[in-house]
């Protein structure tokens, strides 16, 4: 049986977001139905809402950094129950079989994740929605439990600007002692700097912006390199061990190469395009110096982040907005007016 749910959703490209009615798949027996209490802005919503990269499915419901509560389960459900506080992050479904999905690697499905919205469902091929709506159907292999006492508000940007930046610290192996660079400090960065602080990483911010070293140093920050400067960006020269690169834009990233260790890496987190201008490959090959770029984690990881913050109390810095402002955050969000992410309470749709 499907369940009517009322979200705000884009009609078309461009579009602004209107309260619209829909309905969600039938209940099988592996799901989790969550009532919805909070839900992230990701910059990737709006990008879909524009169909930036001309693959979105409209009408579009976004949101994929999901707080809930569990209302219901299917009959073969053992991990959660009716009164749970629980997560759901970008991905609803993989394929199971390939070499990622065995791995625990979901977000690498070679046959490609199914998205928590606009996506299709790998079964009845009904399109997924998002989070900016009452509730969501989850089997229960994507649904991730939030640690008790977590602020459930904060906890929202966790399940993709929070695994975004974690999965890399994870695969990189940053430990206590390590030295990493952050570049750009807005919803990823700010995660980059508590979660590499939290694990005891010696942290650097780089920025372009002399006034946001206050804002760095409370995040967990240990030292600030204005980005622009020649003089200090030489004194950090061969330093890191991994900077990861939050911008989410086309950008130079030449100046930074220097700035890495030997074996040291610079991962790609906020940009999909292409590199421009052109990579020099001196630094690289001289000094075993790389490239990568890395998205999201599955889900094993993401409960690892999850249990990790739980442990540390580790939260997102948010605004929290009704979900009747959600187009003016969009215009906010364009001109980075938010410190550091819009969190959206849901409760505030019972009044659209």
């Amino acid at each position: 049986m499907t369940i009517n749910v009322l979200g705000y959703a884009a009609p078309s490209a461009k579009a602004n977001l209107t309260p619209y009615q829909f309905e969600r798949r039938d209940i099988r027996s592996d799901d989790v139905v969550i009532e919805i209490l909070y839900c992230g802005i990701c910059h990737t919503d709006l990008h879909y809402v524009n169909n930036d990269w001309g693959i979105s499915i409209f009408p579009l419901v976004p949101g994929h950094e999901i707080i809930g509560r569990v209302v219901n389960v299917g009959s073969t459900v053992t991990h959660f129950k009716p009164g749970d506080h629980v997560g759901v992050g970008c991905m609803v479904d993989s394929c199971q079989h390939c070499a990622a999905c065995k791995q625990g690697l979901e977000q690498y499905c070679e046959k490609g994740p199914t998205f928590t919205y606009s996506s299709k469902d790998r079964y009845d091929r009904m399109p997924t929605f998002g989070g900016y709506s009452e509730k969501i159907i989850v089997s229960e292999k994507f649904v991730l439990r939030i640690p008790d006492g977590l602020d459930l508000k904060g906890a929202a940007p966790l399940l993709c600007a929070g695994i975004t930046t974690w999965s890399p610290l994870q695969y990189w192996k940053i430990e206590k002692g390590n030295n990493v660079g952050v570049i750009g400090l807005g919803g990823l960065g700010h995660m980059a700097l508590k979660l590499a602080k939290g694990l005891g990483a010696n942290v650097t911010l780089f920025t372009r912006s002399p006034g946001k070293e206050q804002d760095a140093r409370h995040l967990g920050a240990d030292n600030v390199v204005i980005s622009t400067d020649k003089n200090q960006m030489a004194a950090v020269k061969n330093k890191f061990d991994l900077i990861i690169d939050t911008v989410p834009y086309a950008h130079d990233i030449n100046p930074y190469m220097p700035s890495l260790s030997l074996n040291g890496t610079l991962v790609l987190v906020g940009f999909l395009g292409d590199v421009e201008p052109s990579l020099n490959t001196v630094p690289m090959v001289m000094s075993r110096k790389s490239v990568a770029g890395s998205v999201i984690g599955g889900i094993a990881e993401t409960q690892e982040l999850l249990d990790f913050c739980g442990d540390q109390g580790i939260t997102a810095d948010i605004e929290v907005i009704k979900i009747q402002d959600i187009n003016e955050a969009y215009k906010r969000m364009l001109k980075s007016d938010v410190k550091y992410r819009f969190v959206i309470d849901m409760a505030s749709l019972k009044t659209s």
